[in-house]
Order: C-alpha cells, then sequence, then structure tokens
C-alpha cells in the first residue's frame, strides 16, 4: 500500500512518513478530502498531517508515545483501506466537465 515509509526517534518523539500512491490526481483528491476530517483526539500528543501530490498522498506522524503512534496509523490506515475499497468498487471517478 505504501511505497515509501520511514520512521525515526528525535528528541523523545517518534515519527513516521508514509507516502501512497494513486494512479489519479483526482484519486488523491478525493482520498485527501474523505481522509482529512478525522483529527487526532486530544490525548496521546499525535499529530498527523495529511498533504497531496500530483500522484500520492502523503501522511507524516509525529506521537510522543509509540502506542499512540501505532494506535493512530493503525485507525488511519483501516480508514485508507475503505476510501479505496470505495473508489475500487465506484470505479475510476469520471472527470468533470464544464
Amino acid at each position: 500500500m505504501a511505497s515509501c515509509a520511514k520512521g525515526s526517534i528525535s528528541d523523545n518523539r517518534f515519527e513516521l512518513t508514509i507516502e501512497v500512491p494513486f494512479p489519479s490526481q483526482r484519486e488523491v483528491s478525493i482520498a485527501l478530502q474523505s481522509l482529512s476530517p478525522d483529527r487526532e483526539p486530544g490525548t496521546g500528543g499525535t499529530i498527523k498531517t495529511l498533504s497531496a501530490s500530483v500522484s500520492a498522498l502523503s501522511v507524516k506522524w509525529n506521537a510522543v508515545e509509540a502506542r499512540s503512534l501505532r494506535v493512530s496509523v493503525g485507525s488511519f490506515l483501516d480508514h485508507l483501506a475503505l476510501v479505496m475499497e470505495t473508489i475500487d468498487a465506484f470505479g475510476q471517478p469520471a472527470l468533470q466537465c464544464n
């Protein structure tokens, strides 16, 4: 699922970044809009940042505790799988014409 994943520990914080490739910019946009509303709960000190490029969704986590990072990443991957299954079920998004 992820084309690139890197993790590190700096200043007693845990970081993880993944890049999720998509076939088109439209699908990247759909995934970003679908996953952005999910904010992290206030406990645990985990910060999740989503961004998009032409063909990939980038997600970066920064957490104080390894456990909260693991829970956040697991939850995100579950939601991402659902978004990808939905995109597959409805087919390639149609181009919008004016």
